[in-house]
């Protein structure tokens, strides 16, 4: 099994944060979690990329287990719309939820990110594509993204994930 399937198995629902209808793992622990797997795992933060708009992407390289990811995101306020000429609080929470990102990356976490990127639309039809790419952990995490009516919406999807899996995992 590579250090990525193994990593990506790591149940982080109670160190996730929700903010608005999105959800960020809690970089302190992503950091413990990673130190914990490869004491010798370190990160660095890159320059700033400065838009003409003034709002700023963030960029942090962590290097672990042999191989660097590059994880980036914009500064953005509680309703995740960039933020223009953010000040240093902004920044500095910016960094953490890239460096938690990164960290994803890895796979520690990685499945409470999915849906981020699935555009809007049918969710029952979102959730069996979730499942069929990012398996039953992403199609949890994006499960606990819907509203009560849209969960509604997705039972005889939930059914068909329970019977395709059979106790095995996707």
């Amino acid at each position: 099994m590579s250090k990525f399937s193994e990593l990506r198995k790591i149940d982080v629902s109670q160190y996730v944060e929700k903010k608005g209808k999105f959800n960020y793992l809690s970089w302190s622990w992503a950091v413990d979690q990673l130190l914990q797997q490869d004491e010798k795992a370190t990160w660095q933060f890159r320059e700033p990329t400065i838009y003409p708009d003034n709002t700023m992407m963030v960029w942090c390289d962590i290097t672990a287990f042999g191989k660097t990811m590059t994880s980036y995101l914009p500064v953005i306020n509680n309703i995740n719309k960039a933020i223009k000429n953010p000040d240093a609080m902004a920044v500095n929470t910016a960094m953490q939820r890239c460096l938690a990102k990164g960290i994803g990356l890895l796979g520690i976490g990685l499945y409470i990110y999915a849906g981020e990127d699935i555009p809007e639309g049918d969710p029952a039809e979102i959730l069996w594509q979730t499942y069929e790419k990012q398996g039953k952990d992403g199609a949890t995490a994006y499960y606990k993204k819907l509203n009560e009516e849209e969960r509604k919406h997705c039972e005889e999807v939930i059914e068909k994930i329970r019977k395709d899996s059979n106790g095995t995992e996707k």
